[in-house]
């Protein structure tokens, strides 16, 4: 298949000005660059622009294609301009930067944001479920009050870094890429400290603790982060500050369990009262509740108190409190007490089933398991 016109390939006029021919290219890379846009085609695509902006951006190149067409340019023919890479090496050095941000344009020592700070909270049931305000305390920075943020020693000042001239960054050229770095002697700042401050060490700061108002919202859960916008690391070269986020670690509670905006404990019974019913006081967040124990009540039973849980950040309505019932067998007891339930459980015996169904029930499974 005939190669196409490379003016066509690029959609600029042949009398097209180089900076025209440029910004074309650079328009269809990053429309077609493989890492935005995978997919057999769109590479293919991206070669042939590549290719074609090889060639017309090379003024040599293409007085050669402008006279004798692609023959001009291929080196097997015999009359095929040598294929220099400078032009197109500039360009795709942009058209890098720009789509994985690597590239910055204009001179200055480059910015960068701060680093994000995490402070972990630990807070009772309590007041997970209330909210409340505390203070926490949080490492900080301050300006040096001896180098007054310069970094360099009192009577000295920072120089023009001798790598990058000022400007932060450095440019590594590999065969078609240039890749723009971080400057590895002023680390992005511009400047060189020869004679560093002693107070800082040639930092410019120096790190304190500062006190926090921090306002924990009712119904918050573990795991859950607050973020305080600022107050992370600060910038560099008048970067914004990072972020703090503070992390909710709820501890245990001797009563309670949450799971979500519910809330389950254990609620232990003597077997008496499973046995003969009643009503018994329970525990809640916001003071006692009752619930009523019915006859032959058995452990594993289940009680909910509707609205006794936690209402949650974002919840409307509170949540449930959960009661599992644990019948409690009694210990250490008197030999007349023994003599009372034996007489009690001969008695039990004598209605069978009728006082003992899951019991009887169990029976009657083994003893069909193993005929």
């Amino acid at each position: 298949m005939a190669k196409r016109d490379y003016y066509e390939i690029l959609g600029v006029a042949k009398n097209a000005s180089d900076d025209e021919i440029k910004k074309a290219y650079r328009k269809l890379a990053m429309k077609y660059h493989p890492d935005r846009n995978p997919g057999k085609e769109a590479e293919e695509k991206f070669k042939e622009a590549k290719e074609a902006y090889e060639v017309l951006s090379d003024e040599q190149k293409r007085g050669a294609y402008d006279r004798f067409g692609h023959a001009g340019v291929d080196p097997n023919s015999g009359m095929g301009a040598g294929m220099g890479s400078a032009g197109f090496a500039d360009a795709f050095g942009d058209i890098f930067g720009e789509i994985f941000g690597g590239g910055r344009r204009g001179g200055g020592p480059q910015v960068y944001r701060g680093a994000d700070l995490k402070y972990s909270l630990d807070i009772t049931l309590e007041q997970a479920a209330n909210g409340f305000d505390t203070e926490i305390r949080v490492p900080s920075w301050e300006t040096c009050d001896t180098c007054h943020g310069s970094g360099a020693k009192p009577g000295t000042s920072p120089k023009t870094c001798h790598t990058c001239n000022g400007v932060g960054t450095v440019r590594m050229q590999q065969g078609f890429f240039s890749v723009q770095q971080t400057c590895p002697t002023c680390h992005g700042t511009g400047k060189e400290i020869t004679d560093p401050c002693t107070a800082c060490d040639g930092v410019g700061r120096i790190r304190k603790n500062k006190t926090l108002q921090v306002k924990i919202p009712a119904g918050i859960d573990d795991g859950m982060r607050i973020r305080s916008s600022g107050n992370g690391e600060p910038g560099v070269n008048g970067g914004p500050p990072g972020d703090l986020y503070v992390e909710i670690h709820l501890k245990p509670h001797n009563i309670f369990q949450r799971d979500g905006d519910d809330l389950h404990c254990e609620l232990t019974i003597p077997f008496t009262t499973a046995a003969l019913g009643g009503n018994l006081e329970v525990p809640t967040l916001s003071g006692k509740g009752e619930i009523s124990i019915p006859e032959g009540t058995q452990s594993g039973k289940l009680f909910r108190l509707r609205g006794k849980g936690i209402r949650g950040v974002r919840g409307s309505y509170p949540g449930d409190l959960y009661c599992h019932i644990s019948v409690e067998t009694p210990v250490r007891l008197s030999d007349e007490q023994k003599k009372i339930l034996r007489q009690f459980e001969a008695s039990l015996e004598q209605g069978g089933a009728k006082h003992s169904p899951n019991s009887k029930s169990w029976t009657d499974r083994v003893k069909n398991f193993f005929s």
